[in-house]
């Protein structure tokens, strides 16, 4: 399970139990930069976080293997795939995901990301890392001005991203911002779900889940009424439900 910018593997907090209670073996890891992990200077693009990615895979010998990203993880989700194949790999799960093409370009018009909008993060990340982030977790968990968690949910996601390295915290909003995967995502030929609330803001439904479950043939799309981004928390039990459903299909 690979986390979202700029969080740890707690973020899923609330998928963990429900899967280990269901007979799965759950591996959650942070991302270089982010919780406990190194923190380096530099690496902090998916051609890495895919190598670092089959590094894990490769050293635990991992093998039909579900990939579930969230949000910039759906990225190594879809560059991992692309880059190494699927050997290992039996499903992949897209939560909320930046993939195929955030950025609004000329050949993406329809981006949900331009220049001014990814230039305000990494100023708000330089300037004031941590109100930057107060205000950031608060969109996180909110849907049509409504935070959707509690205070304290919200303080602790604040929390958890405080402490992740500055550079990788900066060098990464330029990576889920400007990394193109429409070619990694036109080459998913195994079973996924993609699954996306029809209210998220940061990672809009239009121009990322339904592009991403129009293009990989066969997927499945689960949309979820209401939900702002961080649907794996302030949706956790439809969002599980939709998991555990798609998990079991061909299950021996």
């Amino acid at each position: 399970m690979i986390h979202g910018w700029p969080l740890s593997g707690r973020s899923w907090e609330s998928q963990v139990a429900a899967l280990v209670d269901a007979g799965y073996r759950v591996i959650t890891y942070d991302r270089r930069g982010f919780g406990q992990s190194s923190q380096p200077w530099t690496g902090y693009d998916y051609d890495t976080f895919a190598a670092d990615l089959e590094a894990l895979l490769t050293h635990l010998d991992l093998r039909e293997v579900t990939l579930v990203g969230f949000s910039m993880g759906g990225g190594e989700v879809v560059r991992h795939i692309a880059t190494y194949g699927s050997e290992r790999v039996a499903k992949a799960v897209l939560a909320a995901a930046v993939p195929p093409y955030l950025y609004q370009s000329d050949d993406n018009p329809d981006g949900g990301l331009d220049d001014a909008t990814i230039a305000g993060f990494e100023d708000g990340v330089r300037g004031d890392r941590l109100a930057f982030l107060k205000q950031f977790t608060t969109d996180f968990f909110s849907a049509g001005g409504e935070l959707l968690v509690s205070e304290d949910q919200r303080a602790y996601a604040q929390e958890i991203a405080a402490f992740a390295a500055p550079k990788g915290t900066l060098d990464c909003i330029a990576a889920f911002g400007r990394t193109d995967f429409r070619a990694d995502v036109a080459k998913i030929s195994i079973p996924t779900l993609v699954i996306h609330g029809d209210a998220d803001a940061i990672v809009p439904f239009e121009v990322s889940g339904k592009r991403s479950a129009e293009t990989i043939r066969g997927s499945e799309l689960v949309v979820i009424k209401g939900g702002p981004h961080a649907i794996n928390v302030t949706h956790a039990q439809e969002f599980n439900s939709a998991l555990l459903a798609f998990l079991a299909v061909d299950k021996a």
